[in-house]
């Protein structure tokens, strides 16, 4: 299995990037995909999600400004991120998750894109 992170760089205050993760060896229609961040010094968080049906959550952090997508056709989930801030400096990470036939969590990460957001 494969998340292959693109799209972060530098950007000033109020500006929009969009991330892409492009996985292989799952379908990503089969998996609750999120994307994470870790600031320096901070721990990784949660951004967004959205699960095998659709359903969206976001944390409150970028709720009315980040949005995430699936495109099952590419087996690809993007993160569209507008009215950056200082704040959203960080290493973006991919990931699926799904308990498996036993029950137990699987997780798998991407290697991480780096936004930074300053002037």
């Amino acid at each position: 299995v494969q998340l292959v992170e693109s799209g972060g760089g530098l950007v000033q205050p109020g500006g929009s990037l969009r991330l892409s993760c492009v996985a292989s060896g799952i379908a990503v229609n089969e998996y609750q995909m999120g994307w994470y961040r870790q600031a320096p010094g901070k721990e990784r968080e949660l951004v967004a999600h959205i699960v095998s049906n659709g359903y969206r959550t976001y944390a409150d952090s970028v709720k009315g400004r980040f949005t995430i997508s699936r495109d099952n056709a590419a087996n690809t989930v993007s993160l569209e991120m507008n009215s950056l801030n200082a704040e959203d400096t960080a290493v973006y990470y991919c990931n699926a998750y799904r308990k498996n036939a036993h029950n137990r969590d699987i997780h798998y990460w991407g290697k991480g894109t780096a936004v930074t957001v300053s002037s």
